[in-house]
């Protein structure tokens, strides 16, 4: 549920929701990379640390399940943070899309 604002009769606005909406509202995209039968393991991980800022372990199981499973969830985050991530991704011409949750 997204945060709605509230115009009060003196012109101030108020936020109606709570904080966990707004928590909510912050991951709200996901970053999905691809498959493909181009990169190298080593290529996909480097540039997995490189965009995410994760510990080679992470990047290897998200290596492991986009050669497993054709995909995987890289990144949760704003847009303006995966759009940044997804770019980064793309460097290399890895393949990915932003998805909304």
């Amino acid at each position: 549920m997204p945060i709605l604002w509230n115009a009060s009769d003196a012109g101030e606005q108020t936020q109606i929701g709570t904080q966990e909406t707004l928590t909510d509202t912050l991951d709200a995209y996901r970053v999905i990379l691809f498959n493909d039968d181009v990169h190298t393991f080593d290529e996909v991980i480097f540039q997995i640390i490189k965009a995410i800022r994760c510990t080679r372990s992470k990047a290897e199981k998200h290596t492991w399940e986009v050669h497993t499973k054709g995909l995987s969830m890289v990144y949760a985050g704003t847009l303006p943070a995966c759009l940044k991530v997804s770019s980064i991704l793309e460097e290399i011409d890895l393949r990915t899309e932003i998805q909304t949750s």
